[in-house]
């Protein structure tokens, strides 16, 4: 068991926990803006650094695939370590990454500024909500948890338009600038107002991993990176779809990704309130929109007003599917939820980086045009396997059943 050399030191009252959990709260909207940015700028970087949209669009595989496959381990490593320096020495690495980003000559460079943060952003995501019960206690731990998922909503929500807007403004290395002052500015913050916390307890997660020997976890799991492969295959070049497809100016398509995010706030709202019911009967139902929405994009391009009705639909589903998809899977596990939530978020990544893949594969073959339509058939083998699923469930369930009763005829 190891702890910190010096006593805990306590959030001097309600008012500094409230503060100290709004940090962390705005270091979250920082980081997870920093994984999403990107998709916003990938127009303006093709043409700047002479490279595909295709060729672009793998810098969000890069940063998803690193986050899927360390995020776990690195998570498991680096959980016992004081949370406050912990997160500070999170946020130098992501101003001193997107500094970098800011100022690379080439794509080669541009994919080492996008792979180092990407190595932390799991550690913070796994770390944060536990900080913010810890600084509040357990009778007011809901409520700080949400607070911090806020901040990573608002990233999801707003991160990327408002990152597209000051692009066209001063530049997508501009917006990188910007990113690496915000990332300073929350290490100075955290250093003068958050608290120093006890160091965690080294703990093995031998025990918690059992839950990968659990065939309906695991089919949770390869849900959830189903789900994603389709969100991304077409949201990841959603900016150019825009600009090539509808014919919305450069500038303008920043305000129509904000419009995409705002009205996401009511599938954030939808998807938290269905879940708790049935969480696969949620997914199954928002997938099939997802595709209704995707594939109604392509042919309503022409239309402003057409457009905004598949944006509106396609939105609400998109950012419903984000806590959907967490909560299921949470619910899938026996035991050791939080392990859960991070697989989900490693099963999550590998889903944003296959639907990059195969969205700029479908570009380069079968044209931009194509996107929504394939994505939404992705969308509805997810909704295939949450059919399957339940039918596993059942089975199982009445496997179980016909076991019991056979032991009391016995």
């Amino acid at each position: 068991m190891t702890h910190a050399t010096s006593s805990p030191t306590p959030a001097s009252g309600a008012r500094h926990s409230a503060f100290s959990i709004t940090l962390l709260a705005i270091a979250a909207f920082v980081i997870v803006t920093t994984e999403f940015l990107i998709i916003g700028l990938l127009p303006a970087l093709a043409r700047d650094l002479d490279i595909s949209i295709s060729a672009a669009g793998q810098l969000v595989t890069l940063f998803a695939f690193t986050v899927m496959l360390f995020g776990p381990p690195l998570t498991a490593a680096l959980a016992h370590f004081e949370r406050k320096r912990l997160f500070m020495v999170i946020m130098l690495i992501f101003a001193a990454s997107n500094a970098l980003a800011a100022v690379a000559p080439n794509i080669w460079v541009l994919c080492i500024a996008r792979f180092i943060p990407a190595l932390l952003l799991p550690v913070f995501w796994g770390t944060a909500s536990e900080t913010a019960s810890q600084l509040v206690g357990p009778d007011r731990a809901g409520r700080a948890v949400a607070q911090v998922y806020l901040g990573i909503a608002a990233a999801t929500l707003f991160g990327i338009p408002l990152g597209t807007v000051f692009a066209n403004l001063i530049g997508w290395r501009g917006a990188f600038w910007g990113l690496s002052a915000l990332s300073l500015l929350m290490l100075l913050l955290l250093a003068l107002y958050m608290p120093t916390l006890a160091r965690p307890e080294r703990s093995s997660i031998g025990q918690q991993m059992r839950i990968l020997r659990d065939g309906r976890f695991i089919g949770n799991i390869v849900l959830s990176v189903v789900v994603f492969t389709a969100m991304f295959t077409a949201y990841t070049y959603l900016a150019d779809m825009l600009e090539r497809l509808a014919g919305i100016a450069p500038v303008a398509v920043g305000w129509w990704l904000m419009g995409f995010g705002a009205i996401g706030l009511v599938g954030n709202w939808l998807g938290g309130h269905f879940v708790d019911r049935n969480p696969l009967g949620a997914t199954a139902v928002f997938v099939l929109i997802l595709a209704a929405g995707m594939s109604m994009s392509i042919p309503l391009a022409g239309s402003y007003v057409g457009l905004a009705v598949a944006l509106t639909v396609w939105g609400i589903a998109y950012t419903a599917l984000y806590p959907v998809c967490q909560v299921r899977v949470m619910k899938a596990a026996s035991h050791a939820q939080a392990l859960a939530g991070t697989l989900n978020v490693s099963a999550a990544n590998a889903g944003i980086g296959l639907g990059a893949i195969i969205g700029g594969y479908s570009i380069e073959q079968t044209g931009l045009a194509s996107l929504g339509y394939i994505a939404a058939t992705i969308a509805l083998a997810a909704a295939v396997i949450c059919l399957l699923l339940v039918q596993f469930k059942e089975r199982r369930a009445t496997d179980a059943g016909l076991e019991r009763a056979g032991t009391l005829r016995r």
